[in-house]
């Protein structure tokens, strides 16, 4: 393999993991990777909420672990093959993406690993919303009726589509919550320029429509996406991740229905924040440990988002339980 990269696949000296109960076979044991080391103490990398990031010079190696974080907290437990399909889905979504916007990836190295050009990262989140959820729900229903500029009618329901796909920036924080930015803010404290930001807000707009298009044809409603670019080669890049199961709310097109939440059977991590708040944890203090039925529900729907979009399986046949269902027992 190129770069001395051995991974962690069939690999575990060169990782920390678990042995743990295989969510997809009952009875089975597998792999849980906690974080990698690849170049052993030679090349120590980054480590994010979910993946570890090596420095290769130019370049940059991204391994996915098997790590998961809700209200910006790192949770004890792991959800196995996790990694594997954002991976998985993140290539293949650059790949696929390439004539929208330019971006990062040069290749994918293993079933964890990304090798990406490494770029000067623009400290903004560029967040698209296309349906009213979230917190700009939370403002609409409080009576804010304009979005980052953008007027909405009357009458909206919860989790309707919007007119037309809003964008809502935020700043890029490492610590802490992101709040939300303008424009004249980011010019001001000069994270952009002008033409940067008319560039970025367009590319947002058509990574967006792009995500939305392709996904609807599989039976997925992209209702919103979190994008990063940054500078590379006299340009800009898309960098980070794609629409995926932590960067996005993918809702199956066959449980969808305006005015009621839809986390129950989302493909996102937002169950596992609908599920943990159901257990009274809100981000303050030591998470609750996941059982194992958690655990399974959020590696299906993983592994679901990448088969699902990328046509590997039919939304029909994914067959998912309820928060209140895995809460509940009635399963």
């Amino acid at each position: 393999m190129s770069n001395g990269v051995t991974g962690c696949s069939g690999v575990p000296q060169a990782c920390a993991y678990e042995l743990v109960e295989d969510p997809f076979i009952d009875g089975a044991y597998c792999y849980a990777i906690r974080e990698s080391r690849i170049f052993g103490n030679r090349n120590i990398p980054r480590r994010g909420k979910v993946r570890d990031i090596y420095d290769l010079g130019p370049e940059l190696l991204i391994y996915h672990t098997d790590r998961i974080s809700s209200f910006d907290v790192v949770l004890r437990d792991l959800v196995p093959y996790k990694g594997v399909y954002l991976a998985l889905l993140s290539s293949y979504w650059f790949r696929l993406s390439r004539d929208v916007f330019p971006n990062h990836l040069i290749e994918q190295v293993n079933e964890r690993t990304l090798r990406v050009v490494k770029a000067r990262r623009i400290d903004i989140e560029w967040v698209v919303r296309g349906y009213l959820y979230g917190s700009a729900w939370r403002a609409y229903r409080a009576g804010v009726k304009e979005i980052s500029g953008i007027r909405l009618p009357n009458g909206l329901q919860l989790a309707e589509e919007l007119p037309e796909p809003i964008l809502t920036p935020t700043t890029k924080s490492e610590v802490g919550h992101d709040e939300e930015i303008s424009k004249d803010e980011a010019l001001r404290r000069g994270i952009v320029t002008r033409d940067e930001w008319v560039e970025l807000e367009e590319a947002s707009i058509k990574l967006y429509e792009f995500y939305r298009r392709e996904a609807k044809s599989r039976g997925i409603i992209v209702a919103d996406v979190k994008l990063e670019f940054g500078r590379h080669d006299g340009g800009l890049i898309q960098i980070d991740e794609p629409a995926t199961h932590d960067s996005a709310r993918l809702w199956l097109e066959k449980y969808y229905a305006p005015g009621r939440l839809q986390e129950a059977y989302c493909l996102d991590k937002e169950f596992l924040r609908a599920c943990l708040t159901a257990m009274g944890y809100n981000g303050e203090g030591e998470p609750p440990r996941l059982t194992r039925e958690i655990i399974k529900q959020i590696a299906l729907r993983v592994k679901g988002a990448y088969e699902v979009l990328t046509g590997i399986r039919s939304p029909q046949n994914l067959t998912l339980l309820s928060v209140e269902e895995v809460l509940g027992g009635t399963h």
